[in-house]
């Protein structure tokens, strides 16, 4: 029986940078400005997407934080920047200073290899 060819999930790794707007919030307010503003217009626009947050700004002074980003495929990574893009969270509490976007282990799939990992115990 043959199996449908699926689209890779797609990673993002938005680089971002507090702005002064965001850090004149207290943390309350912060947390009240996400889940009031930003989540519910990614729930309203996509669906299939999940996020992870890391703080950098002890190591960069560039960029504050990194947010990962996972969509099941190209078009609901589409939607979840459209729906940020209508949020205060672009530009206003952070400034987005790079995305890097990619596929997990595309270069196996290009070349029909098993993908090359580390695991350690």
């Amino acid at each position: 029986m043959p199996t449908e060819k699926t689209e890779p999930p797609v990673t993002a790794f938005m680089l971002v940078k507090t702005t002064p707007e965001w850090l004149a919030l207290s943390v309350q307010e912060r947390v009240d400005a996400f889940t009031t503003r930003v989540l519910p217009a990614i729930e309203a626009k996509t669906t299939g997407v999940r996020s992870r947050f890391y703080d950098t700004e002890f190591y960069s002074a560039r960029v504050t934080d990194v947010w990962v980003w996972e969509a099941e495929d190209h078009h609901a990574y589409q939607l979840l920047i459209d729906a940020l893009r209508e949020t205060p969270f672009w530009d206003r509490y952070f400034e987005v200073v790079d995305l890097l976007v990619g596929t997990e282990n595309g270069y196996a799939r290009t070349y029909g290899l098993e993908p090359v990992a580390t695991i350690t115990t």
